[in-house]
């Protein structure tokens, strides 16, 4: 039809992507498509499959050996597995993980979005306030486990300040205490990793629609009924980046425990990639830790299946 535009026979605009076509109309094919990027992509895939993938697999292959100071392959079936289960070191580092990973995300998640939404409230010096929150990720576990062992520490902590302002009978002394050790953790492990948290949700609340605050002021609905009935499952895609965030800050934890307790007070406060670490280059028994870091790429994967589920999976359904 005369007067129509008709678009040029070379390019073709279709689902945000520019397509050359041939010169008989046809496009080419898919493999040729965008060349250049796949070219420039090959580094990055190769480092996946060499440096990812082949160490995974060489990790997990050589966990079946009976490996010491040099990685061998004399397989010995799952030998270093039942050892391991039966080693009462490792399932205390289970346990103690068990624990910190429960109240870590748990306390994280609510004084993060707590601190996100006071924030959101547009108070005054909002900037500094939140510079301050977030200043603690910015630090290193190591500054921040050697900063709370003096901090916690009872001859001149946070113990001895109190009793020196008249409260003789005070104490709180987590790090040698092996019942509560795990706790003394947490507290420095919240500290540095709340304000990380604190911005993800600012960001999420940042993005809801003003018009919903307003028609909620309107039919009458409370602030706390906002959040908890319109505002937290609105924002469901950041609680499930949070909540990946978190887990896998878990099951790395390592640095955080060697500043502030090495393990102590005896193997109380010990953690799986701390028995890792010292199976491999402590005890020189490289089977035995390819074993437990094969225990903790199977938590990983456990965290991964789940999360993309509900990120893919369920938007497709949707």
């Amino acid at each position: 039809m005369e007067g129509w535009c008709t678009p040029s026979p070379l390019t073709e605009l279709h689902g945000g992507w520019t397509m050359e076509k041939s010169k008989n109309g046809e496009r080419p094919n898919r493999l040729f498509r965008n060349l250049s990027a796949k070219i420039a992509s090959i580094p990055m895939i190769l480092t996946a499959v060499v440096v990812f993938l082949g160490g995974t697999l060489w990790t997990v292959l050589y966990s079946f050996t009976s490996s010491r100071l040099l990685p061998k392959l004399n397989f010995v079936g799952i030998d270093q597995y039942e050892r391991l289960w039966n080693t009462r070191r490792w399932l205390i580092s289970i346990e103690n993980l068990a624990l910190f990973g429960l109240f870590s995300m748990v306390f994280t998640l609510v004084v993060g979005f707590t601190l996100a939404a006071l924030l959101d409230r547009k108070i005054r010096f909002e900037n500094t306030f939140r510079t301050i929150l977030l200043y603690p990720f910015a630090l290193s576990f190591i500054v921040t486990g050697l900063a709370w062992q003096w901090i916690l520490n009872p001859d001149f902590g946070l113990q001895r300040v109190v009793q020196n302002m008249g409260w003789q009978n005070f104490s709180f002394d987590p790090l040698n205490n092996p019942d509560i050790v795990m706790f003394g953790l947490l507290i420095a492990g919240l500290w540095q990793g709340t304000g990380l948290i604190m911005v993800i949700m600012l960001a999420g609340l940042r993005g809801i629609d003003d018009e919903i605050w307003k028609a909620a002021r309107i039919d009458g609905i409370g602030v706390v009924k906002t959040y908890v009935k319109i505002i937290i499952p609105m924002m469901r895609p950041v609680f499930i980046t949070a909540l990946v965030i978190i887990a896998s800050g878990i099951v790395k934890l390592y640095d955080l425990v060697v500043a502030q307790t090495s393990g102590g007070p005896g193997i109380a406060s010990e953690v799986p990639a701390k028995y890792v670490m010292e199976y491999m280059f402590g005890a020189q028994n490289l089977g035995q830790g390819f074993a437990a870091s094969t225990m903790m790429l199977v938590s990983v994967v456990v965290i991964l299946i789940p999360w993309a589920y509900l990120e893919f999976g369920g938007r497709n359904r949707g």
